[in-house]
């Protein structure tokens, strides 16, 4: 009986035995075994969905499955690899070029696009299907993505990791069949509704329907002008990622090519993130010591993420006030830049050009900010993404391998390992706590290893006990984990003090702009050479940079005083998650109108916007008084506990009920001439 029970917990995969060990469906099992079946649709961290139908496989006695969203079962006979298995899979591919947005030598997703690899997989020469013959306008609202409907193969994956692993639900599907789209709330632009620029829709496409905003062109117009001089910025995650493209190993010996390389583009000056990130644990846990002391608004959140910063404005306003108010470590330094170096460089502060190089989308949409502008001039003129500067390297015809590495330029190219540690997950927490423990303690750190904030989980939280002070704190990545927090801060269940957010897998050296992977192990790789730049250091704290030392001593004064301040603070406000007056869904043409608004953010969606909308618009249609409203879907009167709110005239209603909203219409129509005899009647 005991062998037999054995054999039973074994399947036949190609004719080989494989044991079944806890994997969740027949494609982890067959991936197990070094058979890579193709797929658009499946990734492990999201919840299966079953769309693309490449998994397919033949399964003794029941036929032609989807191996993702089959079980395994004792017993099984699978085969992977068939006649009618390859032409199903090759049609399949077909089918999806036959839209007419795929010009892969054109296209920014060219070289790691799944479709084109798969493609040249299954030697894929011809299409035998006519072209359906429909085009889309291209997306250019956002600052950080652009989106390419022609390219959309309707996988689902944006979807999935926009509501699954963000929380956010900036886009969705549309419509069915043949005319089933994937786009942004009533066919906005995505860069006007609730996207947190975060970009990992971008990263997990498989296509080019939604990819990095390229800004290079800008960059080399600024280079090529003679009368400016051009500064770079490099993340710290960046140096961990690039070689990934250009095949080298050597973290350490990769931050020196980079820095050769920009100069060889034509660049003045660069410099190093991780100064500022020093920076900004000077400023933000002076901060937190003195909430903590003093008894302010705890807990305090880090501000480095500029996706987190969003999404805090969109949903929880309320807790804007718990945001540390340090600018993130780019803007810091583009502050720093354009009032510092003009003297120091001999130039002109609207001639200075900054350019950052970052892992991040949201980095874009971050150097546009008003916040961050000082008389029209942008503390941050460009921000590209690895994925740029590799083109860059490239389109010089640079041998990025071959050249010889170069030091930073200073004073703000020097940098501890607490200012590296900032592209991980955890890492501005640690790099807080080496801060903050020996300004509490008064005593010098020995091991400034705070391995409790490291790690994978998506929320992780430690305990540290300093003189009498004990301080809670808690990591935090991806967004729908960061509203688990957000949630318990509201209702006063929190006892943490300290809170970092990432709003990307793993921190920056996840970001949807670094070199494009869905490979965990790829993410492990950079996360640990982070970690071990760290450790080639001979600085580990930020307090120990003798470079912030000086330019406090010269040009800011004290830590948090005046000067530092205003150069490195700023303060974020509530924010609309749809600009403007909203979406028009219906727009009377009479002269006099009924005016009714109707929020649709998040939290009234839950609670019944969308069927009160509905049925506003049934009665309407169904009344003829089309021409006599303007109806708009809105977002966001920052009155979600009452949601949903409507507004009808110059009347708020919150918690609005259909009868509240049409005894109200009624009133309003009373008000119109020529709605007289339809009131009357």
């Amino acid at each position: 009986m005991k062998n037999s029970a054995n054999k039973d917990q074994y399947i036949i995969i190609d004719e080989k035995k494989v044991k079944i060990e806890n994997e969740r469906n027949l494609l982890e099992l067959i991936r197990k075994v070094n058979i890579d079946i193709p797929t658009f649709c499946y990734h492990s961290d999201l919840s299966i969905y079953g769309a693309c139908r490449l998994c397919i496989v033949e399964i003794a006695g029941r036929g032609i499955l989807g191996a993702c969203s089959t079980q395994p079962e004792p017993g099984m006979v699978v085969k992977t690899n068939t006649k009618e298995l390859r032409e199903i899979r090759k049609m399949t591919i077909e089918l999806l070029l036959v839209s007419d947005g795929h010009n892969c030598p054109t296209c920014p997703k060219s070289g790691t696009c799944k479709l084109q690899d798969l493609a040249k997989r299954f030697g894929i020469t011809e299409i035998r299907f006519h072209q359906t013959g429909k085009s889309y306008e291209l997306d250019h609202s956002s600052q950080s993505l652009t989106r390419d409907p022609n390219k959309c193969i309707l996988c689902g994956d944006c979807v999935r990791y926009c509501d699954e692993i963000q929380g956010v639900g900036a886009i969705d599907f549309a419509y069915r069949g043949a005319d089933a789209r994937v786009f942004p709330a009533f066919g906005e632009g995505i860069g006007t509704v609730e996207c947190i620029n975060c970009g990992q829709c971008a990263r997990i496409c498989p296509t080019g329907a939604i990819t990095p905003k390229i800004n290079v062109d800008q960059v080399w117009n600024d280079i090529y002008d003679e009368e400016k001089v051009v500064v770079a910025q490099i993340a710290p995650a960046v140096r961990v990622s690039i070689g990934e493209v250009f095949g080298t190993t050597s973290d350490q010996e990769t931050t020196g090519k980079i820095v050769a390389a920009l100069k060889s583009l034509g660049i003045d000056k660069v410099y190093d993130t991780s100064f500022t990130a020093d920076l900004t644990i000077v400023e933000e846990v002076t901060e937190f010591i003195n909430r903590k002391m003093s008894g302010e608004k705890l807990p305090q959140f880090t501000s480095c993420c500029p996706g987190w910063i969003k999404y805090t404005e969109q949903y929880y306003p309320d807790l804007l006030n718990n945001l540390s108010s340090c600018k993130s470590p780019q803007q810091m330094f583009g502050s720093i830049a354009k009032t510092y170096l003009p003297e120091i460089l001999g130039v002109k502060r609207e001639n200075l050009i900054v350019v950052s190089i970052m892992p991040c989308t949201a980095k874009k949409f971050e150097a546009k900010r008003a916040e961050f502008f000082q008389n029209s001039i942008a503390d941050v003129d460009h921000v590209i993404s690895t994925q740029e500067l590799t083109q860059m390297i490239n389109e010089a015809g640079i041998n990025f391998k071959s050249i010889k590495p170069e030091s930073f330029d200073m004073p703000l190219g020097f940098k501890t390992g607490a200012g590296i540690i900032f592209a991980n997950s955890g890492g501005v927490m640690e790099a807080a706590l080496r801060y903050a423990s020996e300004k509490i303690t008064g005593n010098q750190l020995e091991n400034v290893d705070f391995y409790q904030v490291r790690g994978e989980e998506g929320i992780r939280s430690a305990s540290y006990q300093l003189n009498d002070l004990e301080i809670n704190v808690a990591v935090v990545h991806g967004l729908a984990n960061a509203k688990k927090i957000c949630e318990e801060v509201r209702r006063g269940d929190s006892q943490y003090d300290l809170i970092e957010v990432m709003s990307c897998p793993g921190g920056c050296i996840g970001g949807a702009g670094q070199p494009v992977t869905t490979n965990h192990e790829v993410f492990h790789k950079r996360t640990k050479n982070i970690y071990k730049l760290d450790k080639t250091m001979q600085l580990h704290k930020s307090q120990e940079n003798p470079y912030i030392h000086s330019l406090y001593k010269d040009y800011l004064g004290t830590i948090g005083g005046d000067k530092a301040h205003e150069l490195l603070h700023t303060k974020y406000s509530p924010r609309k998650r749809i600009r403007n007056d909203g979406i028009s869904l219906i727009n009377g043409q009479g002269e006099e109108k009924i005016r009714i608004k109707v929020c649709v953010c998040q939290d009234c969606f839950k609670r019944g916007a969308k069927e009160l909308l509905t049925e506003l618009i049934n009665y309407i249609e169904q009344n003829k008084l089309t021409d006599y409203v303007d109806v708009r879907a809105v977002f966001s009167y920052e009155k979600c506990d009452d949601s949903p709110t409507v507004i009808i005239g110059q009347k708020m209603i919150p918690k609005c009920t259909l009868k509240q909203a049409l005894d109200c219409i009624e009133v309003e129509k009373l008000e119109i001439k020529d709605l007289s005899a339809i009131a009357a009647g």
